[in-house]
C-alpha cells in the first residue's frame, strides 16, 4: 500500500498553528537529494538557508554567497520538496540597497526558484524592505537575534538579548517586522526567556533556533543536526545523528576493498556469455587491439 503523500503547509495553516499550540518544524536544505528526504517525512517547512554558504559551498561565513548561488541550490530544493513549504533565504545585499532591488531579487526566488516565501535578516532597519516586498505579494519571513550576515557588527556569533536594552531592542525588532508583514519570524540565539517574551508580543509564528522552547516552532540546520558540518557546533544544536563518521568509515572502507580487489565483486558486475567473450577476444586479437 503507498504511503499517501504529505499535504503542503500554507501561510494561514501555520498562523492556526500559532493559535492552537501546535508547533512547527522546519529545517535546512540545499540540494535534491537531502530535500527529497526531507519531503517524505513530517516537517514543515524548509529553508533554503545562506548557511549553504558554509555547509555546502565552503566559505567562512554566510556573507560571500551570490544571488546566483542561492537561487541554484533554492531550484534543486524545489525539485526534490513539492510537498512542503519552501523558504529562500536572501543573501547579503540582495535586499539592503533599495526597495526595488528588494523586491526584484524575492521575486527571482518565487518565479526562478519554486520558493513559497523568502526570509530576511534584521528586524526595524529591515522593516521597509519587508513592507515592499509583501506590497509585491511575495510573503516574507523575518529573522532577529542573531542574523549572521550581519555578525560582525553584532561583535560575531554572540547570543543577543541578554541585558534589558538589548533584549527590549529584539522585542522591538519583532514588533516591527510584524507591522512590515511577515508571516513568521525566525529568532535566533536570544536567552530562552527572551524568546518566549517575543512569541507572547507578536501574533505571527516565532520559529526558534536557540531561542528556547517556548516559540511556536523549531528550525535546525540540517547538517548541524546530522553531524556533517564539524567546522563549529552551535550550543543550542542537537546531533539526532553522526553521519560524518558514518561517511569517513564507508570511504576508507571503499578504499581498502578496491586496493584488495575485493570490489568490485561479481554482483557489482555485467555479465557476458563467455563463448561470446572468447570470441570478442579472438577477433581484438587479429586485428591488433588486444595481445
Amino acid at each position: 500500500m503507498e504511503t499517501p503523500r504529505k499535504k503542503k503547509g500554507t501561510i494561514p495553516d501555520f498562523l492556526e498553528r500559532k493559535r492552537s499550540g501546535r508547533r512547527i518544524t522546519m529545517v535546512t536544505s540545499y540540494d535534491y537529494a537531502f530535500a527529497s528526504l526531507v519531503d517524505s517525512v513530517d516537517i514543515d517547512m524548509i529553508l533554503v538557508g545562506d548557511s549553504g554558504a558554509m555547509t555546502t559551498l565552503g566559505y567562512k561565513n554566510t556573507v560571500p554567497v551570490t544571488m546566483v548561488e542561492m537561487l541554484i541550490m533554492a531550484r534543486a530544493v524545489s525539485i526534490g520538496a513539492q510537498n512542503t513549504f519552501l523558504v529562500g533565504d536572501m543573501p547579503f545585499l540582495s535586499y539592503e540597497v533599495s526597495g526595488e532591488r528588494a523586491v526584484e531579487n524575492a521575486g527571482r526566488f518565487l518565479k526562478e526558484a519554486g520558493m513559497d516565501a523568502v526570509k530576511l535578516e534584521g528586524g526595524r532597519r529591515t522593516a521597509p524592505a519587508v513592507q515592499a516586498i509583501v506590497r509585491a505579494g511575495i510573503p516574507v519571513m523575518g529573522h532577529i537575534g542573531l542574523t549572521p550576515q550581519s555578525a560582525s557588527q553584532l561583535g560575531g556569533f554572540r547570543v543577543q538579548g541578554k541585558t534589558m536594552d538589548s533584549a527590549q531592542a529584539v522585542v522591538e525588532d519583532a514588533l516591527a517586522l510584524q507591522e512590515a508583514g511577515v508571516f513568521a519570524i525566525v529568532v535566533e540565539a536570544v536567552p530562552a526567556p527572551v524568546g518566549k517574551m517575543i512569541t507572547e508580543a507578536v501574533g505571527v509564528p516565532t520559529i526558534g533556533i536557540g531561542a528556547g522552547p517556548d516559540c511556536d516552532g523549531q528550525v535546525l540546520v540540517l547538517h548541524d543536526m546530522l553531524g556533517l558540518f564539524e567546522r563549529f557546533v552551535p550550543k543550542f544544536v542537537k546531533r539526532y545523528a553522526n553521519l560524518g563518521a558514518a561517511c569517513r568509515e564507508s570511504l576508507a572502507q571503499f578504499a581498502v576493498e578496491v586496493r584488495e580487489g575485493a570490489f568490485p565483486a561479481s554482483e557489482h558486475c555485467y555479465p557476458m556469455d563467455a563463448e561470446q567473450a572468447r570470441e570478442l577476444r579472438e577477433g581484438l586479437v587479429r586485428a591488433g587491439l588486444l595481445r
